[in-house]
């Protein structure tokens, strides 16, 4: 909606006396009080959307503590087309590291990337695909931070393409994964939660990798590394999106209980 600012509408009737100004001008003045007024009652009302957004954001940062980790980490996560060409996958949890701070859980440059937004809680369990070749760590890092320094870093890792740095890899978890395993991984930095997903993968058979790849590179077709090869980036991002998804999956029900 526009309006004729104040001083074209007195030039407009200025020749027709005093108080037909006088009376333009009330009207806007009244017309810009009922706009300003139905704003005012939007922000006091308040978009259900968007504080559903700000409960959902608020909830994620506490529901580290109150869901139990079958629930965050299933015994067996199905990954319907997560597979090299669409393949279905299906892995099973072998190990559950306690729930810490992030002290020795990431590379040094990877903690200082990760620092602007602070360390809350890390969770983090290792998986193993069906035919139990390969090994693949999911981690939940729980930040500090608010929504804006979550969009910032979010904003950093996509332009500067910090994910794809093998500098930044996370680190493995859990026995016989060591860190010259790590052949592919993936990290998303949530926007709409307090939350770092990322996995990476290696072979079971502790075999060492001199070229890890960041996993949307070793998914694209044609891609010829061994990671990709093997489909170990379809392991790191297809684990880490199924466990987004059960993050997400707690987070509403939680939220909407912790509202009530």
């Amino acid at each position: 909606m526009s309006f004729a600012e104040p001083e074209r509408a007195a030039r407009r009737f200025g020749g027709r006396g005093g108080a037909r100004v006088a009376a333009v001008a009330a009207c806007l003045v009244l017309g810009f009080g009922l706009v300003g007024g139905a704003v005012t009652g939007s922000w006091l009302v308040g978009d259900s959307q968007a504080a559903g957004s700000r409960d959902s954001f608020v909830a994620a940062r506490s529901i580290w503590h109150s869901v139990p980790v079958d629930q965050l980490f299933p015994t067996t996560v199905e990954g319907q087309g997560a597979g090299p060409g669409g393949a279905d996958r299906t892995w099973t949890r072998i190990a559950v590291a306690p729930d810490s701070g992030c002290k020795g859980a990431f590379d040094p440059l990877l903690r200082k990337a990760l620092a602007p937004v602070g360390c809350q809680r890390l969770l983090r369990a290792t998986y193993t695909d069906a035919t139990q070749t390969y090994v693949t760590t999911v981690g939940l890092l729980f930040t500090k931070a608010d929504a804006s320094a979550m969009a910032s870093l979010a904003k950093r890792f996509t332009e500067e393409k910090l994910d794809r740095r093998t500098d930044l890899m996370p680190r493995p978890y859990g026995p016989g994964f060591e860190n010259d395993m790590r052949a592919s991984w993936t990290v998303s930095v949530l926007t709409d939660a307090p939350v770092i997903v990322y996995a990476v993968s290696g072979w079971r058979d502790g075999r060492g990798v001199d070229r890890p790849q960041p996993a949307e590179e070793a998914m694209e077709t044609g891609a010829t590394t061994a990671p990709a090869q093997a489909g170990l980036g379809h392991e790191a991002q297809g684990l880490a999106d199924r466990i987004e998804r059960a993050l997400r999956k707690q987070v509403g029900p939680y939220a909407k209980e912790q509202a009530a």
